[in-house]
């Protein structure tokens, strides 16, 4: 068998929380992301053929996030054969842009693809939430969702799961550097206090209810009055270096806001235009200039496409 005879996807990384969003709401990148390429195989079961793009993940399908994914599927479908993947990182782990769940919603789009789409993308969501359940020990979707579906996604619950996609309905840029530090998302978690005081919490809500109202109003400056994290950042941004610095730059730089990443160390930073976004990434830069930190950047436009096919071959796998 060739590599022509599989399915291959893409599936893009992520920015989680978005400031005010803790938990709750997420939007996709174009840039970077993963890979997953699945075909049939005659004996029942998963197996990961290749892992390419990073060092020391198991190509144990039980210790894998991709080989979770297509597990659960394939027991949700009752299918007598099984699945080869391939994982292709195209991401760091630990970055706090979604890694584990680009490889999870990436594997779940392929599988999809495989058994001729018996679930809507919207559907798929669960079973990519199985994934980030194995990675972090909690099954969150503010990843997997935008992973899957593009755009921004806001989870207005997990009891019972409801994923509202809410698309691209402001055009936006968004910068995103990732400095080479390691930062555990156990740890980022782990220092949260349990409570939150009223007032916070008050201005949190009117935080993210003005961001949802000036997405769909398409209001700039609604949206840059609402990118503020009452809660979370505070507690958090001494685990990043120069933060501070890097977001004040990014304002000064014309960002509309910014704000740590999922639980970081990456920084986004949310632009009206290309220019400006551009403009973000270089006075961040120049705030590691010489701290003796090396910088990944992306500069991408928030997509309406979540993961979708790189190429497949010209025969589907049957039922």
């Amino acid at each position: 068998m060739k590599d022509s005879d599989f399915i291959k996807v893409f599936a893009p990384a992520t920015v989680a929380n978005v400031c005010c969003g803790f938990d709750v709401l997420g939007f996709a990148l174009d840039q970077p992301g993963d890979e997953v390429w699945v075909r049939q195989k005659e004996s029942p079961g998963v197996t990961i053929s290749a892992i390419e793009g990073i060092c020391g993940l198991s190509t144990d399908p039980a210790e894998n996030v991709v080989g979770i994914v297509a597990q659960k599927m394939l027991r949700e479908l009752d299918v007598p054969f099984g699945v080869e993947l391939q994982l292709h990182k195209g991401m760091p782990v630990g970055s706090g842009l979604g890694s584990s769940a680009a490889s999870s919603a990436a594997a779940a789009f392929a599988v999809n693809e495989l058994m001729g789409r018996p679930f809507t993308t919207q559907e798929l969501v669960p079973f990519a939430m199985e994934g980030e359940r194995l990675a972090s020990g909690s099954a969150h979707a503010d990843n997997v969702a935008p992973s899957l579906l593009g755009g921004f996604v806001l989870v207005r619950s997990y009891d019972p799961l409801d994923v509202i996609p809410l698309g691209v309905p402001l055009e936006l840029y968004c910068t995103v550097v990732h400095p080479q530090v390691e930062l555990k998302t156990s740890l980022a978690r782990s220092i949260l206090k349990k409570d939150i005081p009223l007032q916070k919490g008050i201005r949190q809500w009117g935080n993210l209810a003005g961001l949802m109202a000036g997405l769909l109003k398409a209001d700039y400056s609604l949206v840059s009055r609402s990118l503020h994290d009452e809660i979370f950042e505070p507690e958090r941004a001494f685990l990043i270096p120069l933060f501070r610095q890097a977001k004040e730059a990014a304002l000064e730089a014309g960002a509309l806001g910014a704000g740590i990443s999922g639980s970081g160390p990456s920084i986004f930073a949310l632009s009206a235009t290309a220019t400006q976004a551009r403009q973000v990434e270089q006075a961040i830069q120049q705030v590691y200039a010489n701290s003796g930190i090396d910088l990944n950047t992306y500069v991408t436009q928030v997509p309406e496409q979540g993961a979708r096919l790189v190429s497949q071959p010209t025969l589907h796998a049957q039922k």
